[in-house]
């Protein structure tokens, strides 16, 4: 499970500043609902002053992003855009007391949605984000992204590289790419890139698995599974329908272990809750 600060608690269950506003000066988007994060900011700005009165947010994504959202527009709101500018994807994270290092690209998206927003205010080209060689196909991530957040964040491996930006979370083909860029940028050689399974790909791959090969066999006989965390090799699941009151569960766990170890990885340990 995540281990999650009080703010970052606190600002999921009651967000800050949710919503649209209704005629703004200025529109960030970013992310898409494909690849499971989005986030679209508002902003509305006396531009005479070129100070954001208001600022609102409204995102898909998990309680992290709500958090992170919650948190850039409270850090924004009464500064000028060029003051806004400066606040950086750290920023986010320390007010919130930090966040899960697997989700640091929550506050990442939330400074990508801000300087998406200040270019629609002032008419200019999106930042760069989009722009270059795309590295990962599954998140839809460039190598400027991903060159811009190893020396923004001072990251030195591929796994930092996946929590940041998401890039190699999917379904992997892209490490060695991302291996070859932090060498390029940080001088920082990966280790065994090619085998390297991020924590995002871990969870992917086990819900997929639970999909299609293990959550059909069970429904079949009147029960069901559900996925409820992943913490490092342990998979915690809980049986559901007919499953929970059958005397084979044990069996049926002993099942999903064996399912889980032969199509993805043997370190893997199930565990009912």
């Amino acid at each position: 499970m995540w281990e999650y600060t009080e703010k970052v608690k606190k600002l999921f269950l009651q967000p800050k500043n949710t919503g649209e506003i209704e005629n703004p000066d200025a529109v960030g988007e970013i992310g898409s609902l494909i690849c499971g994060d989005a986030l679209k900011l508002t902003l509305k700005i006396d531009r005479k002053t070129d100070r954001i009165i208001d600022a609102k947010f409204q995102t898909f994504g998990c309680a992290s992003a709500i958090a992170s959202s919650s948190a850039l527009t409270e850090l924004i709101k009464g500064k000028t855009v060029d003051e806004a500018l400066k606040v950086t994807n750290k920023d986010i994270a320390e007010y919130l007391g930090g966040l899960p290092r697997e989700k640091m690209h929550c506050s990442v998206m939330g400074q990508e949605a801000l300087e998406a927003a200040v270019a629609d205010y002032r008419g200019e080209a999106r930042p760069e984000a989009d722009e270059g060689e795309m590295v990962c196909k599954c998140f839809g991530v460039t190598d400027q992204k991903i060159r811009r957040a190893i020396k923004e964040n001072g990251l030195r491996t591929v796994e930092d590289i996946t929590n940041f930006t998401k890039a190699g979370g999917g379904c992997g083909e892209c490490i060695p790419r991302i291996a070859d860029i932090l060498l390029e940028v940080s001088g920082v050689k990966a280790a065994s890139p090619k085998k390297a399974m991020t924590n995002i790909k871990k969870i992917a791959m086990i819900q997929e698995v639970i999909e299609k090969e293990i959550r059909p066999r069970l429904q079949a006989d009147g029960g069901d599974i559900e996925l409820i965390d992943v913490q490092g090799n342990r998979v915690i699941i809980a049986l559901r329908g007919m499953c929970t009151e059958c005397k084979m569960s044990g069996i049926t766990i002993g099942d999903i272990n064996k399912t889980l170890k032969e199509l993805i990885s043997d370190e893997l340990v199930v565990e009912a809750q």
